[in-house]
């Protein structure tokens, strides 16, 4: 299982998920050009410390992301391919 980012980060883009994250797993475009934060599924380790990091409450287990912003696990996987 991994986390993923959904729809609360867009435009937001607070960092203060990847100043907690171990695994350096979260990331955007290199120019900061992505609308929103994205978790690489290949690196993340579950441990869920960048969930209360997230001012917005945009992090959901992969299997708890709310139905109305399913597509995000997708889009998040998308992402690093």
């Amino acid at each position: 299982m991994t986390y993923v980012i959904c729809e609360p980060c867009i435009g937001v883009k607070d960092t203060a998920c990847v100043d907690v994250c171990p695994v350096d797993c979260i990331k955007q475009k290199p120019d900061n050009a992505s609308e929103m934060l994205y978790i690489d599924p290949a690196v993340c380790i579950d441990c869920g410390a960048c969930i209360p990091a997230c001012p917005v409450e945009a992090i959901f287990p992969e299997d708890e992301v709310p139905e109305k912003w399913g597509k995000y696990t997708q889009i998040n996987a998308d992402f690093f391919k």
